[in-house]
């Protein structure tokens, strides 16, 4: 099955992001910042964030950029290609990461590991790589003298520093095979991400599409290990955002009643009463997205859209939703003897979905 949906905007308030540290941009380095902060100096105050591999999926990049949108400006460094030896991964940003940051208003530096260190127990592989802090700190005094949006630098950034910055990721490398004696992936493929370029903007938007088109189909089929579903019913949905961006995602379960089509985002722990507090914010930076949602149908047939957030667990017996009463919430959390800080995580994120129009559900496995 799949769902058709546009976003027109975003509209969202956030009650959960962390507190930022503060750095002083004389004191900052990119390798050694938290993965999310504030950047202090004389003339600006900007939110940051990091990414550590350019796929989504590798650790919680979304959680990362949620804890920096109430900052008025906010900007992500996420690494364009990252290698980590012929025995690891190789991955490559795609167009619709950059698509989704434009849509929140957030800066992307693209950037390129330069130093890194062998693993010391896996041949061909290597660890600790470091980005080249010069570079990051050179375009964040770019962004601080730049009054355009952030969809305008992204696409900016793309057509003048990406084939030179792909050039940079494949001179480093093979620097660092080199110094540190391991091999790599071919270097053709980076090539061939390059050509996307030359060929021009668009074909670096198509290829990227399909290439997300093709890792939907896969999860679609696949039921992941920490997802718990009422149901082992997942449904594609493709978004189009007002950007000319589209999104290809899945959803962990749907259900339909009436002209109510409910998108649920599930996030589960097998050893906590609650899934970890990144995979909350995970699974929130999604229901900016469902909130938002407009035009939504599944063929010719329209819904209004009601975003779920589920929780379950396998530690904990009975339901919650962020419609019970007070009387009921409290039963749940008495009956599952949540302590005081599980009480209060839950109790804020019900103020989250109030506030914004989504539901919470939390339930034992």
């Amino acid at each position: 099955m799949n769902i058709n949906a546009e976003i027109e905007g975003i509209e969202y308030k956030l009650i959960m992001p962390n507190e930022l540290k503060e750095i002083n941009l004389a004191d900052f380095d990119i390798n050694t910042m938290p993965s999310c902060c504030i950047i202090k100096s004389d003339k600006y105050n900007f939110a940051i964030s990091k990414w550590v591999s350019p796929k989504r999926t590798r650790s919680y990049p979304f959680e990362r950029v949620y804890n920096t949108l109430s900052v008025s400006k906010k900007f992500t460094v996420i690494p364009i290609i990252k290698d980590e030896g012929s025995k690891g991964d190789r991955d490559f940003i795609q167009w619709d990461t950059i698509s989704l940051m434009s849509l929140l208003d957030v800066y992307v530096i693209f950037a390129y590991y330069h130093k890194a260190e062998k693993h010391p127990t896996r041949e061909n592989k290597i660890t600790s790589q470091e980005f080249d802090n010069e570079y990051i700190l050179s375009k964040i005094d770019e962004i601080g003298n730049y009054h355009s949006s952030a969809l305008h630098w992204n696409l900016k950034e793309i057509k003048d520093c990406l084939p030179f910055l792909i050039d940079k990721v494949k001179h480093n490398y093979s620097q660092i095979s080199k110094q540190l004696n391991v091999s790599f992936h071919r270097a053709s493929g980076i090539d061939k991400f390059k050509k996307q370029f030359e060929v021009g903007f668009n074909n670096f938007m198509e290829t990227s599409r399909d290439k997300a088109k093709g890792a939907q189909h896969r999860e679609l089929l696949t039921i992941q290990p920490k997802e718990v579903l009422t149901t082992a019913t997942k449904a594609t949905i493709t978004i189009k955002n007002y950007l000319g961006g589209l999104y290809y995602l899945t959803t962990d379960e749907i259900d339909i009643k009436g002209d109510k089509l409910y998108l649920i985002e599930g996030k589960h722990s097998a050893n906590s009463k609650l899934p970890s507090l990144g995979d909350i914010k995970d699974g929130l930076l999604k229901m900016i997205l469902y909130c938002n949602l407009a035009n939504t149908s599944i063929g010719d047939i329209s819904y209004g859209v009601v975003p779920t957030l589920k929780l379950t667990s396998s530690n904990i017996t009975g339901k919650l939703t962020s419609n019970d009463s007070e009387g009921d919430k409290q039963l749940f959390f008495n009956n599952n003897l949540f302590n005081t800080s599980q009480i209060e995580l839950v109790k804020t994120l019900i103020e989250e979905s109030q506030i914004n129009n989504f539901e919470i559900i939390i339930q034992g496995e």
